[in-house]
């Protein structure tokens, strides 16, 4: 399945800045050698090739278990666009590694849809309930993505 959600209208600003990226480095830090929580959820950092520069791109991301795998929400704090992980994910989808708790592990990303797309994120919104408010800030469907072993 392709990745598919648009851009929306409206939406809250994401957060940027010398701080922000601050606070990515100390998350990527810990999710890279813990399997431990922040701010309450688990985190993995994603890597993806840059759509445009062709170069590894690492995020931070809560993460939700998934049978075998891992959802990953691109959310952006309920920007009114799509997170550029998310852009680059959708570009190279079986381009993009996850490390978690000191693994390095290759994964194949697809967006859900549909149905399974919408039991999924209600199951995401029950665990983690600021996701329920970012998708009241925006008007765009916010995108969940399954990462798989490769």
């Amino acid at each position: 399945m392709s990745f598919t959600h648009p851009q929306g209208t409206y939406g809250a600003r994401m957060p940027s800045g010398p701080l922000m990226k601050l606070a990515n480095k100390l998350a990527a830090w810990r999710a890279r050698r813990t399997s431990g929580t922040t701010m309450g959820m688990r985190l993995l950092v994603l890597t993806a090739v840059g759509r445009t520069s062709g170069e590894p791109r690492s995020t931070p991301l809560a993460w939700f278990p998934d049978g075998d795998g891992w959802l990953v929400v691109a959310s952006a704090g309920g920007d009114a666009s799509n997170p550029g992980w998310y852009r680059n994910v959708a570009a190279h989808p079986d381009e993009v590694t996850i490390e978690l708790g000191g693994e390095k592990i290759p994964v194949a990303a697809t967006e859900l849809q549909g149905d399974e797309r919408t039991v999924a994120w209600e199951r995401i919104k029950a665990s983690a309930k600021q996701f329920a408010g970012y998708e009241r800030k925006t008007d765009r469907q916010i995108p969940v993505v399954r990462l798989t072993r490769r």
